[in-house]
């Protein structure tokens, strides 16, 4: 029957298994060569009273940020030669192999890792011989000198099942408990992976830009943020605006409450851009009434659009111009066109 340790290790490696496939994703992922000589406390059930020394090599993986996997070989053997204990055995030879899982708790120059391993074992003794299982479990360290040679050591307990193989005298046992000192490098192999810098996107070509949309390439406009709608001349700088939507009251100054929201947003984009220029706020009517009334009419609604512009916080100079019906944009002849011509424009000074 499977000794309930084995049983554990089982258990142990399955769940290291499956948090390494939930671990981050990390640069270094070379395969390695580990070789180590190894150090054994040969536990009281072998009758031993020896220490015992061997050596071995690994082959492993990085696979992440805090997992190697390592498939390792190695040789241990020691002796009871000085046991005055009439159960005294001789040599024990000790070579197998296991598949080991190594979790690193960070990676830096010097990074702990603790390690459970599980695999197969000959024994060799008293001219008897068994193949058994075996685990392991301990902790470590690793210490790097360069990219390409660490230094590492752990300490493992070792539990050895050999399988009913009765390798010692009758009354003996097929489990053994033996420390295991490891000592040794791990040599990765290639060179290390390292951070490629950030891709700095080239700059743009300032030629085929135009970030404030008014028909001037960023690369020559010395004007940049022009308001929407304004013509502005070849160096992108504004010349006129017409306030497109800016409405009166019948025959009257008193701007509408929708003219009133259209200058609201106007205020805010002339306080925000910096040039400060001189604005002459010109009003337009129509050929409707005498040239008189309409001069004095359009004076009177391009002074309302300069004083409601100046009480939002627009500190540009500002001048109110009327100009009646002596500047039309379209036909006085049809309704379309008195529309058109019943306008108000900012037309900015140098």
């Amino acid at each position: 029957m499977i000794n309930k340790k084995l049983l554990a290790f089982a258990l142990l490696i399955g769940i290291g298994f499956t948090a390494a496939a939930q671990a981050e994703e990390f640069l270094d992922n070379r395969w390695y060569v580990a070789p180590f000589g190894s150090y054994v406390n040969a536990g009281g059930d072998r009758h031993a009273n020896n220490a015992g020394y061997g050596a071995g090599v690994g082959f492993g993986k990085i696979i992440d940020k805090h997992f190697n996997v390592e498939l390792r070989g190695f040789y241990n053997g020691f002796d009871d030669s000085t046991n005055r204990s009439p159960q005294k055995n001789g040599q024990w030879d000790l070579a197998g192999g296991t598949a080991d899982l190594q979790y690193y708790f960070w990676r830096d120059k010097l990074s702990p890792y603790t390690v459970i391993a599980a695999g197969g074992m000959n024994s060799y003794v008293n001219g008897r011989s068994g193949v058994g299982i075996l685990g392991e479990a301990g902790a470590g360290f690793t210490y790097e000198f360069c990219d390409n040679l660490l230094f590492r050591s752990d300490v493992r307990y070792r539990y050895n099942n050999n399988l009913n193989a009765h390798l010692t005298p009758v009354g003996g046992t097929d489990e053994y408990h033996d420390m295991v000192v490891n000592v040794g490098f791990v040599i990765p192999l290639g060179p290390k992976p390292k951070a490629e810098a950030p891709v700095e996107a080239a700059p743009a070509d300032c030629s085929t830009l135009d970030s404030d949309s008014d028909g001037v390439n960023d690369c020559i406009d010395t004007c940049p943020g022009t308001m929407a709608g304004s013509k502005v001349n070849a160096e992108g700088c504004p010349l006129t605006l017409e306030l497109k939507g800016v409405n009166f009251e019948y025959d009257s100054a008193q701007l509408t409450p929708g003219a009133m929201s259209i200058l609201d947003g106007v205020a805010e984009n002339l306080i925000a851009y910096p040039q400060k220029n001189d604005i002459e706020v010109r009003g337009h009517t129509s050929s409707e009434g005498t040239n008189k009334h309409n001069m004095r009419l359009s004076q009177k609604r391009s002074q309302s659009v300069a004083d409601y512009l100046g009480m939002k916080g627009v500190t540009n100079r500002l001048t109110a111009h009327g100009y009646g019906e002596d500047m039309p944009i379209a036909d006085n002849s049809t309704e379309e066109g008195k529309s058109q011509n019943r306008r108000v424009e900012l037309v900015w000074g140098n």
